[in-house]
């Protein structure tokens, strides 16, 4: 038997960073997400956002890619919301992403930051919050192609 603890906090932006995702039905694209993670056998622990992008505390099977899971995520929603009325500015996903892993102790947190995402961007942009991300979890910024589609 072979024991896995994979769980990734992943950070989806819209194309051009479109702030076409709105509160108010925020809630059907993350029933969408939660529906896409059941059916690839993930967990979703918490799922959030703002109108230009969403955050999600995940667990993905170890024998699905990361890259992989998220490429089909972004392909389905980016369906799903094309054609739902609820999301007439939507134009696709950026062609990034972030994800970085955590352990079972540090769930809790990642789940109360992704929860006050409303109150943590009345002073903070995405894209200072997404350099923050990047940098604090080890990762160098390629200015070149940062946040540039």
């Amino acid at each position: 038997m072979s024991y896995t603890n994979l769980v990734y906090h992943i950070v989806l932006r819209t194309h051009r960073s479109i702030p076409c995702i709105s509160e108010e039905h925020e809630r059907e694209l993350y029933a969408y997400i939660l529906g896409y993670v059941n059916n690839h056998n993930g967990k979703l622990y918490r799922i959030g956002g703002m109108p230009d992008h969403v955050h999600l505390l995940v667990s993905i099977p170890p024998n699905v890619a990361v890259s992989e899971f998220v490429r089909g995520l972004k392909f389905a929603a980016s369906s799903w919301l094309k054609q739902n009325a609820s999301f007439p500015m939507f134009d696709g996903w950026g062609s990034g992403y972030a994800a970085f892993t955590y352990s079972r102790d540090e769930i809790a947190t990642v789940k109360q930051y992704i929860m006050n995402q409303k109150e943590h961007h009345k002073v903070m942009t995405f894209a200072e919050e997404y350099r923050k991300f990047i940098i604090d979890n080890g990762a160098d910024i390629d200015e070149k192609y940062f946040l540039v589609d």
